[in-house]
Protein backbone atom coordinates (compact mmCIF):
# COMPACT_ATOMS: atom_id res chain seq x y z
CA UNK A 1 0.00 0.00 0.00
CA UNK A 2 1.18 3.51 -0.94
CA UNK A 3 -0.77 5.74 1.26
CA UNK A 4 1.37 8.45 0.39
CA UNK A 5 -0.05 8.34 -3.00
CA UNK A 6 -3.53 7.38 -2.47
CA UNK A 7 -3.29 10.37 0.37
CA UNK A 8 -2.32 12.80 -2.65
CA UNK A 9 -5.03 11.78 -5.19
CA UNK A 10 -8.04 11.77 -2.19
CA UNK A 11 -7.29 15.16 -1.48
CA UNK A 12 -6.62 16.32 -5.61
CA UNK A 13 -9.86 14.48 -5.96
CA UNK A 14 -12.43 16.18 -3.15
CA UNK A 15 -10.53 19.68 -4.18
CA UNK A 16 -11.61 19.31 -7.49
CA UNK A 17 -15.13 18.15 -6.63
CA UNK A 18 -15.23 21.24 -4.12
CA UNK A 19 -13.90 23.98 -6.86
CA UNK A 20 -15.67 22.09 -9.99
CA UNK A 21 -14.97 21.10 -13.98
CA UNK A 22 -10.80 21.51 -14.18
CA UNK A 23 -9.36 20.43 -17.71
CA UNK A 24 -6.55 17.83 -17.59
CA UNK A 25 -4.18 20.24 -17.44
CA UNK A 26 -5.13 21.95 -14.55
CA UNK A 27 -5.62 18.79 -12.47
CA UNK A 28 -2.10 17.65 -12.76
CA UNK A 29 -1.26 21.07 -11.48
CA UNK A 30 -3.62 20.42 -8.73
CA UNK A 31 -1.83 17.25 -8.53
CA UNK A 32 1.66 18.39 -8.10
CA UNK A 33 0.78 21.00 -5.53
CA UNK A 34 -1.13 18.00 -3.60
CA UNK A 35 2.16 16.07 -3.80
CA UNK A 36 4.50 18.45 -2.62
CA UNK A 37 2.40 18.90 0.73
CA UNK A 38 -0.07 16.70 1.06
CA UNK A 39 -0.42 17.37 4.94
CA UNK A 40 -2.06 20.97 3.79
CA UNK A 41 -4.55 19.44 2.23
CA UNK A 42 -5.58 17.32 4.14
CA UNK A 43 -9.68 18.13 5.72
CA UNK A 44 -11.31 15.26 6.16
CA UNK A 45 -11.55 12.58 9.06
CA UNK A 46 -10.65 9.99 5.75
CA UNK A 47 -7.73 11.99 5.08
CA UNK A 48 -6.44 12.18 8.61
CA UNK A 49 -6.64 8.64 8.90
CA UNK A 50 -4.92 7.81 5.79
CA UNK A 51 -2.33 10.34 6.61
CA UNK A 52 -2.06 8.70 10.30
CA UNK A 53 -1.36 5.30 8.25
CA UNK A 54 0.86 6.56 5.64
CA UNK A 55 2.98 8.07 8.86
CA UNK A 56 2.98 4.66 10.38
CA UNK A 57 3.95 2.63 7.62
CA UNK A 58 6.92 4.73 7.12
CA UNK A 59 8.04 3.77 10.89
CA UNK A 60 6.95 0.43 10.77
CA UNK A 61 9.32 -0.05 7.06
CA UNK A 62 12.16 1.81 8.76
CA UNK A 63 12.52 -0.17 11.80
CA UNK A 64 12.69 -3.36 9.74
CA UNK A 65 15.96 -2.21 8.28
CA UNK A 66 18.59 -3.04 10.63
CA UNK A 67 17.26 -6.59 11.43
CA UNK A 68 20.02 -8.26 10.34
CA UNK A 69 22.22 -6.85 13.15
CA UNK A 70 20.15 -8.50 15.88
CA UNK A 71 20.27 -11.88 17.80
CA UNK A 72 17.29 -14.28 17.59
CA UNK A 73 15.98 -12.66 20.83
CA UNK A 74 16.59 -9.07 20.58
CA UNK A 75 14.78 -9.93 17.20
CA UNK A 76 11.86 -11.14 17.97
CA UNK A 77 11.85 -8.49 20.89
CA UNK A 78 12.27 -5.71 18.13
CA UNK A 79 9.62 -7.22 16.06
CA UNK A 80 6.66 -7.47 18.37
CA UNK A 81 7.71 -3.28 19.70
CA UNK A 82 7.34 -2.25 16.45
CA UNK A 83 4.09 -4.18 15.47
CA UNK A 84 2.45 -3.41 18.66
CA UNK A 85 3.55 0.34 17.59
CA UNK A 86 2.12 -0.01 14.23
CA UNK A 87 -1.21 -1.97 15.82
CA UNK A 88 -2.18 1.36 18.27
CA UNK A 89 -1.48 3.94 15.13
CA UNK A 90 -4.16 1.89 13.25
CA UNK A 91 -6.26 1.89 16.09
CA UNK A 92 -6.02 5.97 16.03
CA UNK A 93 -6.87 5.92 12.72
CA UNK A 94 -9.79 3.89 13.33
CA UNK A 95 -10.93 6.04 15.83
CA UNK A 96 -10.26 9.05 13.89
CA UNK A 97 -12.89 7.56 11.24
CA UNK A 98 -14.65 4.58 11.90
CA UNK A 99 -15.02 4.34 8.43
CA UNK A 100 -12.27 3.24 7.41
CA UNK A 101 -12.15 0.64 5.25
CA UNK A 102 -8.26 0.30 5.71
CA UNK A 103 -7.77 1.61 9.04
CA UNK A 104 -10.03 -1.79 10.40
CA UNK A 105 -7.71 -3.99 7.96
CA UNK A 106 -4.98 -2.86 9.43
CA UNK A 107 -5.64 -2.95 13.11
CA UNK A 108 -7.27 -6.92 12.35
CA UNK A 109 -3.60 -7.73 10.32
CA UNK A 110 -1.66 -6.41 13.22
CA UNK A 111 -3.69 -8.21 15.57
CA UNK A 112 -4.18 -11.76 14.32
CA UNK A 113 -2.13 -14.00 12.49
CA UNK A 114 -3.58 -17.18 12.83
CA UNK A 115 -5.23 -18.32 9.56
CA UNK A 116 -8.70 -19.41 11.54
CA UNK A 117 -9.98 -16.24 13.33
CA UNK A 118 -7.73 -13.89 10.65
CA UNK A 119 -9.89 -15.26 7.96
CA UNK A 120 -13.24 -14.89 9.99
CA UNK A 121 -12.01 -11.37 10.78
CA UNK A 122 -11.48 -10.60 7.62
CA UNK A 123 -15.19 -12.36 6.41
CA UNK A 124 -16.61 -9.89 9.35
CA UNK A 125 -14.83 -7.01 7.82
CA UNK A 126 -16.39 -7.79 4.13
CA UNK A 127 -19.75 -8.11 5.51
CA UNK A 128 -19.20 -4.92 7.78
CA UNK A 129 -18.06 -2.82 4.66
CA UNK A 130 -20.51 -4.39 2.03
CA UNK A 131 -20.26 -2.48 -1.09
CA UNK A 132 -21.36 -2.27 -4.37
CA UNK A 133 -20.37 -3.88 -7.30
CA UNK A 134 -17.16 -2.40 -8.53
CA UNK A 135 -16.51 0.50 -10.82
CA UNK A 136 -16.41 -0.56 -14.22
CA UNK A 137 -13.53 -1.01 -16.21
CA UNK A 138 -10.02 -1.50 -13.86
CA UNK A 139 -11.55 -0.87 -10.73
CA UNK A 140 -8.11 -0.31 -9.17
CA UNK A 141 -8.28 3.30 -11.13
CA UNK A 142 -11.09 4.19 -8.49
CA UNK A 143 -8.94 4.73 -5.56
CA UNK A 144 -11.57 4.83 -2.95
CA UNK A 145 -12.48 1.42 -3.73
CA UNK A 146 -8.97 0.09 -3.41
CA UNK A 147 -9.57 -1.04 0.01
CA UNK A 148 -12.33 -2.87 -0.85
CA UNK A 149 -9.64 -5.00 -3.31
CA UNK A 150 -6.81 -4.86 -0.41
CA UNK A 151 -9.45 -6.85 1.79
CA UNK A 152 -10.30 -8.91 -0.95
CA UNK A 153 -6.86 -9.85 -1.72
CA UNK A 154 -6.10 -10.37 2.22
CA UNK A 155 -9.21 -13.03 2.41
CA UNK A 156 -7.75 -14.69 -0.44
CA UNK A 157 -3.96 -15.22 0.92
CA UNK A 158 -5.32 -16.02 3.89
CA UNK A 159 -7.59 -18.61 2.46
CA UNK A 160 -4.39 -20.18 0.98
CA UNK A 161 -2.56 -19.78 4.54
CA UNK A 162 -5.24 -22.13 6.06
CA UNK A 163 -5.44 -24.44 3.23
CA UNK A 164 -9.20 -23.30 1.96
CA UNK A 165 -8.06 -23.82 -1.57
CA UNK A 166 -10.69 -23.14 -3.63
CA UNK A 167 -11.80 -20.61 -1.47
CA UNK A 168 -8.35 -18.87 -2.01
CA UNK A 169 -9.14 -19.63 -6.28
CA UNK A 170 -12.78 -17.38 -5.92
CA UNK A 171 -11.76 -15.08 -3.72
CA UNK A 172 -8.12 -14.24 -5.97
CA UNK A 173 -10.44 -14.62 -9.36
CA UNK A 174 -12.52 -11.81 -7.65
CA UNK A 175 -10.19 -9.17 -7.87
CA UNK A 176 -8.37 -10.43 -11.05
CA UNK A 177 -11.93 -9.76 -12.59
CA UNK A 178 -12.31 -6.29 -10.70
CA UNK A 179 -8.70 -4.92 -11.92
CA UNK A 180 -7.25 -7.02 -14.84
CA UNK A 181 -4.13 -5.38 -13.91
CA UNK A 182 -3.53 -6.79 -11.18
CA UNK A 183 -1.53 -4.91 -9.26
CA UNK A 184 -2.06 -6.77 -5.54
CA UNK A 185 -1.06 -10.01 -7.24
CA UNK A 186 -3.65 -11.91 -6.75
CA UNK A 187 -2.90 -14.43 -9.75
CA UNK A 188 0.16 -15.26 -7.51
CA UNK A 189 -2.21 -16.43 -4.41
CA UNK A 190 -4.77 -17.96 -7.40
CA UNK A 191 -1.43 -19.84 -8.93
CA UNK A 192 -0.36 -21.31 -5.84
CA UNK A 193 -4.45 -22.79 -5.26
CA UNK A 194 -3.98 -24.27 -8.58
CA UNK A 195 -1.00 -25.97 -7.79
CA UNK A 196 -2.24 -27.55 -4.56
CA UNK A 197 -5.64 -28.24 -6.37
CA UNK A 198 -3.64 -29.88 -9.33
CA UNK A 199 -5.68 -27.40 -11.90
CA UNK A 200 -3.30 -27.57 -14.93
CA UNK A 201 -6.33 -26.24 -16.83
CA UNK A 202 -6.95 -22.62 -14.80
CA UNK A 203 -2.75 -22.99 -14.25
CA UNK A 204 -2.66 -22.21 -17.58
CA UNK A 205 -5.26 -20.16 -18.16
CA UNK A 206 -4.25 -17.44 -15.90
CA UNK A 207 -0.39 -17.76 -17.62
CA UNK A 208 -2.39 -16.47 -20.58
CA UNK A 209 -4.56 -13.74 -18.98
CA UNK A 210 -1.57 -12.15 -17.69
CA UNK A 211 0.30 -13.14 -21.38
CA UNK A 212 2.77 -15.89 -19.93
CA UNK A 213 3.83 -12.74 -17.34
CA UNK A 214 6.88 -14.70 -15.50
CA UNK A 215 6.92 -14.45 -11.80
CA UNK A 216 8.43 -16.47 -8.91
CA UNK A 217 4.65 -17.80 -8.23
CA UNK A 218 4.52 -19.07 -11.90
CA UNK A 219 7.38 -21.33 -11.82
CA UNK A 220 6.84 -22.61 -8.03
CA UNK A 221 3.85 -23.41 -8.76
CA UNK A 222 3.78 -25.00 -12.21
CA UNK A 223 6.70 -27.44 -10.29
CA UNK A 224 4.97 -28.20 -7.68
CA UNK A 225 1.55 -28.94 -10.41
CA UNK A 226 3.20 -31.08 -12.22
CA UNK A 227 5.52 -32.81 -9.17
CA UNK A 228 2.01 -33.80 -7.63
CA UNK A 229 0.65 -35.13 -10.70
CA UNK A 230 3.38 -37.34 -11.25
CA UNK A 231 5.30 -36.01 -14.51
CA UNK A 232 8.66 -36.00 -12.99
CA UNK A 233 10.29 -35.20 -16.21
CA UNK A 234 8.31 -32.25 -16.92
CA UNK A 235 8.25 -31.03 -12.97
CA UNK A 236 12.13 -31.65 -13.23
CA UNK A 237 12.45 -29.13 -16.10
CA UNK A 238 10.07 -26.68 -14.30
CA UNK A 239 12.38 -26.67 -11.30
CA UNK A 240 15.03 -25.95 -13.76
CA UNK A 241 13.41 -23.26 -14.78
CA UNK A 242 12.72 -21.52 -11.27
CA UNK A 243 16.33 -21.97 -10.43
CA UNK A 244 17.58 -20.41 -13.92
CA UNK A 245 14.98 -17.69 -14.20
CA UNK A 246 14.46 -16.86 -10.62
CA UNK A 247 17.41 -15.17 -8.84
CA UNK A 248 18.41 -17.25 -5.99
CA UNK A 249 15.36 -19.28 -6.71
CA UNK A 250 17.23 -23.13 -5.47
CA UNK A 251 18.46 -20.88 -1.81
CA UNK A 252 15.21 -19.79 -1.04
CA UNK A 253 13.35 -23.23 -1.70
CA UNK A 254 15.89 -25.03 0.14
CA UNK A 255 16.65 -22.70 2.92
CA UNK A 256 13.65 -20.99 3.77
CA UNK A 257 13.48 -17.49 5.19
CA UNK A 258 10.97 -15.91 7.72
CA UNK A 259 8.66 -13.26 5.90
CA UNK A 260 7.45 -10.52 8.21
CA UNK A 261 3.56 -10.64 7.63
CA UNK A 262 1.77 -8.11 4.97
CA UNK A 263 0.84 -4.91 5.92
CA UNK A 264 -1.57 -4.90 4.56
CA UNK A 265 -1.08 -6.14 0.97
CA UNK A 266 2.24 -8.20 -0.36
CA UNK A 267 4.90 -5.98 -0.33
CA UNK A 268 6.89 -4.87 -3.88
CA UNK A 269 9.84 -6.74 -5.40
CA UNK A 270 11.13 -6.99 -9.22
CA UNK A 271 9.80 -9.73 -10.90
CA UNK A 272 11.89 -13.01 -10.78
CA UNK A 273 14.08 -11.13 -7.93
CA UNK A 274 15.54 -13.14 -4.87
CA UNK A 275 12.99 -10.76 -2.59
CA UNK A 276 10.26 -12.12 -5.02
CA UNK A 277 11.51 -16.06 -5.08
CA UNK A 278 11.37 -15.53 -0.85
CA UNK A 279 7.51 -14.24 -1.07
CA UNK A 280 6.70 -17.31 -3.55
CA UNK A 281 7.95 -19.50 -1.27
CA UNK A 282 6.91 -18.36 1.97
CA UNK A 283 2.98 -18.22 0.33
CA UNK A 284 3.50 -22.10 -0.80
CA UNK A 285 4.88 -23.63 2.41
CA UNK A 286 1.10 -24.85 3.21
CA UNK A 287 1.14 -26.39 -0.27
CA UNK A 288 5.00 -27.90 0.12
CA UNK A 289 3.93 -29.33 3.78
CA UNK A 290 1.15 -31.18 2.37
CA UNK A 291 3.24 -32.91 0.04
CA UNK A 292 6.03 -34.12 2.12
CA UNK A 293 8.35 -35.47 -0.13
CA UNK A 294 8.86 -32.41 -2.21
CA UNK A 295 11.49 -31.22 -0.42
CA UNK A 296 14.05 -34.08 -0.15
CA UNK A 297 13.21 -34.68 -3.70
CA UNK A 298 14.68 -30.91 -4.44
CA UNK A 299 17.61 -31.71 -1.86
CA UNK A 300 18.42 -34.91 -4.64
CA UNK A 301 19.02 -32.34 -7.28
CA UNK A 302 22.49 -32.35 -6.92
CA UNK A 303 22.44 -29.17 -9.61
CA UNK A 304 19.51 -26.98 -7.42
CA UNK A 305 21.93 -27.98 -4.42
CA UNK A 306 24.83 -26.46 -5.78
CA UNK A 307 23.06 -23.57 -7.46
CA UNK A 308 21.84 -22.50 -3.91
CA UNK A 309 25.08 -23.07 -2.25
CA UNK A 310 26.85 -20.98 -5.20
CA UNK A 311 24.18 -18.41 -4.60
CA UNK A 312 24.87 -18.55 -0.79
CA UNK A 313 28.44 -17.90 -1.31
CA UNK A 314 27.39 -14.92 -3.56
CA UNK A 315 25.71 -13.09 -0.87
CA UNK A 316 27.40 -14.01 2.16
CA UNK A 317 24.20 -16.24 2.75
CA UNK A 318 24.44 -19.17 5.50
CA UNK A 319 24.69 -22.65 4.14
Amino acid sequence: MNAWDELVERCAIRRRRKIGPLSDEAYQELLLAVRADPESFVDTTMERAVLLMARALDAYRASCRDDDLLDDDAYEAERTRRISALHAECVRAREIDESSLDANLMQLLTSEFDPDPLLEGLIGLERDFASDEPPEGDAWDDVFYRPHLRLRAAVARTCLDGARYRMAQSAAASVMDACPTDPLGARHTYALACARLEDERELNAVDARFSRRESAWSHLARTLLLYKLDRMGASTRALRGFDRLCAGGAYALLRPTFVEAYFPDRPDAPACSFEESVLAVREAEPIIADVPDFIPWCQGQEWLVESARRFAESRDLGW
